[in-house]
């Protein structure tokens, strides 16, 4: 396979063959069309100009006139009635002429073989060094009648000019070629690192190098390329930490059940100890029917899958219900809660929103220090509708905030090692969020508490 590189340098080369003969094939065209008329009509008044003058004169010298004609850039035929030739000034490569074109010439016509001349390439029509390609004009001398054929000499007068033009040309071929494959090895070549990057993603290595300080599209495309390294890494870390974490959620209560339906074999156990270990078993299965549950509810959510009954939802009523629910877990910890709380109503799912409240007020309760406080509220702006949870808890450093919302993430500090949960909650509300077009917002300080914004669209 052809690499990216060996294309761009063919098709570039092709590009310009192709474009140097569509040049030379226009140019044709305007010397067949313009030039050539103009450069006939000139040569055949400077041939009747000579024409009259040696007319004029005569007592001048035809050999000697035409051969100083000559040296300064013309070829010339010359040839009277009684059939004598002459040539002046550099020899024609074809001397082909017919006999009627010679006594017309005498006889008074012009001939314009530059004009006649067959349509073929620029190249032939301008430097053919034919007779039939000259000027044929009358001369009379001394009352003897001559047909003079007059041409320019290219060759003596271009003689170093095409030479150099030859010259420059090929340098220009040249040059663009070498430019063309160095100017492609520099453009290709970040191209080429992104293909070396890929393989390296491939195989895990999510530490790639690239040149983003291009100020091109190859800039902005590998600094988009680090980007998306960057955020497969966090994918890939989240992955490994999601298998961890879901592992060990599971192992952690299946152990325990395990252990504690052992220790219910024992003949000797007290009622009191039997009932406690049984309470122990009902925990861990509660904790893992919740876990799947939240599971279920997140591979939904991530399925796109329309899980939205939607209808017109109370959502000061819902998290009235949710306050009353928690009651005893509020009065346990000496929590103070406030509310602002009024009858709004925006079209959702009222399950799904039921599970957004529910997780806030869970955490609020669970984060939050003994004697703590929370409020809650709810405003109207607009066509939005604002949700807040706020509470004096453990609060978050900046590193835990953008990564409150990822799944199984848990602040995994000794100040909240104790507090049970799955770590999935979150992650739930931002999705729940999202599918109803809103977003969340979270402000936190260290020690002094956590504040969620929750923004809706009524409709």
């Amino acid at each position: 396979m052809r690499s990216l590189y060996v294309k761009f340098v063919v098709f570039t080369i092709g590009i310009m063959i192709f474009s140097g003969i569509l040049a030379f094939l226009i140019s044709n065209m305007y010397y067949q069309q313009k030039l050539k008329p103009f450069n006939d009509q000139k040569n055949t008044t400077i041939a009747l100009n000579i024409a009259e003058f040696t007319g004029n004169q005569p007592d001048l010298d035809l050999k000697d006139y035409f051969e100083n004609i000559s040296s300064i850039g013309y070829q010339i035929f010359l040839v009277d009635n009684s059939g004598n030739e002459f040539y002046f000034g550099a020899p024609f490569r074809e001397k082909t002429l017919s006999h009627s074109t010679k006594e017309q010439v005498i006889n008074g016509d012009i001939f314009h073989g530059i004009l006649n001349f067959p349509q073929e390439t620029f190249v032939t029509g301008f430097f053919a060094n034919e007779l039939k390609n000259t000027i044929g004009v009358p001369l009379t001398h001394n009352g003897k009648k001559y047909a003079l054929f007059i041409r320019p000499d290219i060759k003596l007068l271009f003689n170093e000019m095409h030479i150099l033009f030859g010259w420059l040309l090929a340098l220009a071929i040249m040059l663009s070629i070498i430019m063309v494959i160095f100017i492609t090895k520099y453009l290709v070549h970040p191209i080429s690192k992104l293909t070396s990057a890929t393989k390296s993603l491939s195989n895990g290595n999510y530490n790639v190098d690239l040149d983003t300080t291009r100020h091109d599209e190859l800039g902005e495309l590998s600094l988009s390329f680090l980007r998306m390294a960057s955020k497969l890494e966090q994918m890939d870390e989240m992955r490994k930490e999601f298998i961890s974490n879901i592992s060990h959620d599971i192992q952690s209560p299946l152990s325990n059940i395990k252990g504690y339906a052992n220790l219910l074999k024992s003949e000797s156990m007290s009622p009191e100890d039997k009932s406690n270990y049984i309470s122990i078993i009902n925990g861990e299965i509660k904790r893992l029917s919740t876990l799947t549950r939240q599971l279920l509810l997140l591979a939904s959510l991530d399925r796109d899958e329309d899980i939205m009954k939607r209808k017109s939802v109370n959502i000061g009523k819902q998290i009235k219900e949710l306050i009353r629910s928690n009651q005893w877990q509020i009065g346990e910890k000496g929590i103070t809660l406030g509310f602002t709380l009024p009858d709004v109503e925006i079209t959702g799912d009222p399950s799904l929103l039921n599970a957004v409240w529910d997780n806030l007020l869970t955490n609020a309760i669970k984060y939050n220090k003994p004697n703590g406080i929370i409020e809650i509220s709810i405003k109207e702006q607009g066509k939005s509708v604002l949700v807040f949870f706020e509470d004096s808890g453990i609060g978050l450093n900046d590193k835990e905030k953008e990564r409150i919302f990822d799944r199984f993430y848990r602040v995994d500090t000794a100040r909240s090692r104790s507090v049970d949960g799955t770590g999935l909650g979150l992650s739930i509300v931002a999705a729940i969020v999202t599918l109803h077009g809103g977003i969340i917002h979270v402000n936190s300080i260290e020690n002094q508490g956590t504040s969620f914004v929750v923004e809706l669209p009524v409709r």
